[in-house]
């Protein structure tokens, strides 16, 4: 059989082909059948190389480090009961960010502008890069796009509206391509972590740590 699956697919196939087909087998059913016979088909895609549907398609993805995809755009906002001021310098602070974002496993700043990220990825992996900041208006907004070489692509920003009564909207838009292309995201969506939510998530957790509803997270006027 032709080698038509590139070596990340091969990877992410069959650790999800391996999960998929262990939820289908503790199911009952035809939902657990068909989980099964989907893992099935996605360790023999991982183990083989071959994938039947892109050999009928006439594609071929062997060789390359990960399949060509479109980006993925996620956008949200949560407005935080805190001058802007405040709550940008925390941000601009990218080590702050773990604390609040429970993707990430560490951001080191290199120097003002170029950082190395650490982030969780499905199946208890995880992926790093580096980025630097290439728009910073205090107070107002964080621009910024990963390095070439980087495992995730991706570029984003996060602006800070000021609003009446010192709060402040906060807005984050991001782009990436996801590793493993397509596959790649669809099986992270699968296991619960598609980034969509998880930005969400962490933006709720940073307004709750922010306006002061737990101690855990300490803010600008509290830290060392």
């Amino acid at each position: 059989m032709e080698t038509n699956v590139s070596s990340n697919e091969r990877l992410i196939s069959s650790l999800g082909g391996g999960l998929l087909a262990i939820l289908g087998l503790r199911r009952r059913g035809l939902g657990g059948l068909l989980l099964a016979a989907a893992g099935g088909y996605l360790i023999f895609r991982g183990a083989s190389g071959h994938d039947p549907a892109y050999a009928a398609a006439g594609m071929n993805t062997a060789g390359e480090g990960a399949v060509s995809s479109k980006p993925v755009f996620v956008e949200h906002s949560v407005v935080v009961n805190r001058p802007a001021r405040e709550v940008y310098a925390y941000w601009r602070k990218l080590e702050n960010l773990p604390r609040i974002m429970s993707h990430l496993e560490t951001v080191t700043e290199i120097d003002e502008r170029r950082s190395r990220w650490v982030a969780k990825a499905p199946l208890g992996t995880h992926v790093e890069w580096e980025a630097e900041i290439v728009n910073d208006k205090p107070g107002e907004r964080i621009g910024w796009h990963s390095l070439p070489g980087a495992t995730v692509d991706n570029a984003g920003s996060v602006q800070f509206e000021s609003l009446p009564g010192d709060s402040t909207r906060v807005h984050v838009a991001l782009s990436y391509r996801p590793p493993a292309g397509a596959l790649g995201a669809a099986i992270a969506k699968l296991f619960g972590e598609e980034p969509s939510v998880q930005i969400a998530d962490d933006l709720q957790n940073f307004k709750s740590v922010f306006e002061g509803s737990t101690g855990s997270v300490p803010t600008p006027r509290t830290q060392a």
